[in-house]
């Protein structure tokens, strides 16, 4: 990566940031207190008008984008310049579920110690305030933006952003021909060094259904009855070895090498193993992996995970039941050259070879692979922007272990991406309870963006 010549802070920005401190935490505050629970259907409208506004007052050209079966796209320009930048957020959250490990409302930020607790904080409403804040301290501090500012915020990110690619569609004279793409941040890392990425894995998401009799029978009929809880374990044991190897029929001859220039990023991470071994209170990873071993397959390997299996009764005590319908929930990892649609055949042709053609697959959502070169001007930009505010190289990896729907506003349109440092801390604890960021760290990504934006409307 080619390193530039270290940018002057911007000290007027700086100062405006840390003297409106206080309100610009309230300002998240009262963004995280409107619920905006996607797969629940709860609060997301409201809370786009919310962000709506928010927009507006920095003086953007701001409105909704109505997108059918779907919560509306927050749509806003701001700032002039040759150059144009997409600022991807959004502004759905997890479940807060379980409430009881919560040690405070999950929609009632509360601040302790430094820390503000909410949901959604870390993922992905600090993130989407901190860039705005950002923006209205350069406007303050040095007057009129330097580039057009493209913001996307959509409300169904959590739930696979399952009509992302129709408001592009729709919408592709508003984001063609932009020159980069700041998706939504992401976090420091145990060591509290700065992290970048450069890209996403994909995603195919899918819910597998066995049934047998028309109800729930007593378990003596277990001798005549097929049990489809069974059925499905049997199923499920065939795409993965006892060396958790991934045996869906073909999967693997699709899945590319990474290319040398990642390579050379991979070998740059400093992989805290151990520390991470500690705080997960696990023995080993899977394989004994180590090293840039397990860095390579955390970023560049598929997955096959099982992420529920429901079946009969679960609850306290017994109940002799046969099941008459059981279900499991799983995700597919993609990276290149894996797509939805080629996994969704390989899985269907897969388990009808072995006689499971009764085994449903129901597709949930699918998001594709997506990265960008590690030499792309926006990279340049951001690695330096982090140099200058957190006095130190970040930690660039070539692409995240996670998913997101990054590929139709970057990859499908040829424009190039990177994801922020962002608000985010290793222990932020994303989709669990007591989500939550460091004060200090929120503030220092208001400072990145405001470099990130001066540094990428100057670069080639």
């Amino acid at each position: 990566m080619r390193p530039l010549r270290k940018g002057r802070a911007l000290e007027g920005f700086h100062a405006y940031v840390d003297a409106n401190a206080d309100r610009f935490i309230a300002q998240l505050q009262k963004l995280c207190s409107q619920p905006s629970v996607a797969a629940q259907r709860l609060g997301v409208r409201e809370t786009a008008q919310v962000v709506l506004e928010m927009l507006r007052g920095i003086g953007a050209d701001a409105r909704l984008i109505e997108v059918a079966d779907a919560p509306p796209v927050v749509y806003g320009e701001v700032g002039e310049g040759d150059k144009a930048l997409i600022v991807y957020d959004h502004y759905d959250v997890q479940p807060p579920e379980p409430l009881d490990q919560w040690h405070s409302d999950p929609f009632s930020p509360e601040i302790r110690e430094g820390f503000l607790y909410c949901r959604g904080v870390a993922d992905n409403k600090g993130d989407l305030v901190s860039r705005l804040q950002a923006v209205e301290a350069y406007q303050q501090t040095m007057g009129s933006l330097p580039l057009k500012v493209k913001f996307v915020f959509e409300g169904e990110e959590e739930v696979g952003s399952p009509h992302l690619a129709q408001f592009v569609t729709e919408n592709k004279g508003l984001v063609q021909g932009a020159d980069g793409l700041l998706w939504e941040g992401g976090r420091k890392d145990m060591s509290g060094r700065p992290a970048i990425y450069l890209g996403v894995k994909g995603i195919q998401y899918v819910e597998l259904r066995a049934t047998g009799a028309s109800r729930d029978l007593h378990s003596s009929w277990a001798p005549l009855v097929p049990n489809p809880a069974w059925r499905l374990v049997w199923a499920l044991n065939t795409m993965k070895d006892e060396r958790d190897r991934i045996t869906v029929d073909g999967l693997m001859d699709y899945v590319a090498p990474p290319p040398e220039e990642d390579l050379e990023l991979l070998r740059r991470i400093p992989f805290e193993e151990l520390k991470i071994k500690e705080d997960l209170e696990i023995p080993q990873f899977l394989g004994g992996a180590t090293g840039i071993d397990a860095v390579q397959s955390l970023l560049y390997a598929p997955t096959c995970t099982i992420c529920g299996i429901v079946a009969g009764y679960i609850g306290e005590g017994s109940k002799t039941v046969l099941p008459s319908e059981a279900r499991a929930k799983l995700d597919f990892r993609l990276v290149p050259d894996l797509e939805p649609d080629l996994v969704l055949d390989l899985l269907r042709k897969h388990l009808d070879r072995r006689g499971f053609d009764d085994i449903e697959i129901i597709p949930l959502s699918g998001e594709h692979p997506a990265k960008s070169s590690p030499d792309a001007s926006i990279v340049r930009a951001a690695v330096e922007a982090a140099r200058v505010v957190y006095g130190q190289d970040p930690v660039v990896y070539p692409s995240a272990a996670g998913s997101g729907p990054m590929y139709p506003l970057s990859q499908a349109l040829g424009i190039p991406v990177v994801s922020g440092v962002g608000v985010g801390h290793a222990q932020s604890r994303i989709h669990a309870p007591n989500e939550n960021i460091r004060l200090s760290d929120y503030f220092e990504s208001v400072k990145f963006t405001g470099q990130f934006i001066r540094l990428f409307a100057i670069l080639d």
